[in-house]
């Protein structure tokens, strides 16, 4: 690969939420640039929403590489770097196998079964959060514990071994010099490898009860609650703050969504292709040459799809910068698309959904307590996303 001196770095330190995007102007020149990640390496970035959905339905792109210890990085993260295979062959089929798994469990029927406790759940912590000091911290305060306590009841966390858990993803979840003196996503796997067998004495109606009744080792049991708790967590919780903060700016849409259930599913899905997070980037390698957008990227090239900015296509969607939850279609690639489509999109959306409804019920003037500009994004972090939302109501 020849090497570029002047390229754009990306970067995911702490910066304004809001501060314009220099990809934005990448992407009005070309669908694929390249760039330079925060790791130091040479990656392509996709930048438009045709080519990124065209690549996420490409077999040639994956979590694989020749030689994982030394491919180029998108960040400096131990959970990223085990995820990297070295046979593309034997990686699509253990994707196969996980989707396979993992699929029933997330069913669309099953999901909506859960929504009355999805419901209570946040309406307790809704009730909870109001009773705070104002300004209180709705990032810290609701909407990591409401998302977490979510997947704990999925998975099948005991209550006992939550408190744990929540430390080692918050470990797991940084970045750079951050991680280095943090244990690891070993420490998680052990935990859920004990879990698994416990369960496999003593079932009960959850993801890893399911999977070992499904005979499915304890080590993949483990290793899949895992992939589960990590996926899941922070996304929708950045996603809930990022929420609040659109909402502040429209009451009227608010009130909308509130009144009628399908109104609120159009703002959820609104609220997904509008909100902006670091963590929107999603690296993969090229197990052979692919041409597109003009470029090609031969076979060991890291690709970064960048669903933001792909959400933001002028090209996909008109008047991309506006917040409209009227939009129809809205194709926004959020959940991603076909072969790497999130497995969870049914929850989340619940979650979001009622999430959004608890809170303003409780609180109907929620509004963000400080300024725009007041406003980082999280530093050091796989999933971007407001660092805090000081609230008030």
């Amino acid at each position: 690969m020849p090497q570029t001196r002047q390229l754009l770095a990306l970067d995911t330190d702490s910066r304004l939420l809001f501060a314009p995007s220099p990809l934005r102007a990448l992407r009005d020149k070309a669908a694929v640039c390249r760039v330079r990640t925060p790791a130091g390496d040479e990656a392509w970035l996709v930048t438009r929403h045709a080519e990124t959905k065209a690549l996420l339905h490409d077999e040639r792109l994956g979590r694989f590489h020749p030689s994982p210890s030394t491919a180029p990085k998108y960040v400096d993260s131990p959970l990223v770097q085990m995820l990297i295979i070295d046979n593309a062959d034997t990686a699509r089929e253990m994707h196969r196998q996980v989707r396979a798994l993992l699929g029933p469990q997330f069913a669309a029927r099953r999901m909506q079964d859960l929504r009355p406790r999805v419901a209570a759940t946040a309406r307790a912590l809704a009730e909870e959060f109001a009773d705070r000091e104002q300004p209180a911290d709705l990032h810290r305060h609701f909407a990591l514990p409401y998302s977490l306590s979510i997947l704990h009841d999925l998975i099948g966390v005991p209550a006992a071994e939550r408190a744990r858990t929540a430390e080692l993803l918050t470990d797991i979840g940084r970045v750079g010099t951050d991680q280095e003196a943090a244990p690891g996503p070993d420490a998680l796997f052990a935990q859920f490898r004990a879990l698994a067998e416990a369960k496999r004495a003593a079932p009960s109606d959850d993801v890893i009860s399911r999977l070992v009744a499904a005979e499915v080792s304890s080590e993949q049991t483990a290793a899949l609650a895992a992939t589960l708790l990590m996926a899941g967590l922070e996304s929708v919780a950045s996603f809930i703050a990022l929420g609040v903060l659109l909402l502040s700016r429209h009451p009227e849409r608010r009130r909308t969504a509130l009144a009628d259930p399908d109104a609120m599913a159009a703002l959820v899905e609104e609220i997904l292709r509008n909100g902006k997070q670091s963590g929107s980037v999603l690296p993969r390698y090229a197990a052979a040459d692919i041409d597109i957008g003009g470029v090609t990227i031969r076979a060991g090239d890291l690709v970064l799809l960048d669903f933001a900015l792909a959400n933001h296509d002028e090209r996909a969607f008109e008047r991309a910068e506006e917040f409209d939850p009227a939009r129809s279609p809205n194709s926004h690639l959020s959940f991603g698309h076909g072969i790497w489509h999130c497995l969870g999109a049914s929850l989340a959306r619940i979650e979001l959904a009622e999430a959004y409804t608890a809170l303003y019920e409780r609180m109907p003037e929620l509004r963000p307590a400080v300024p725009d500009e007041q406003l980082l994004t999280s530093a050091g972090r796989l999933v971007g996303g407001p660092a805090e939302l000081p609230a008030q109501w």
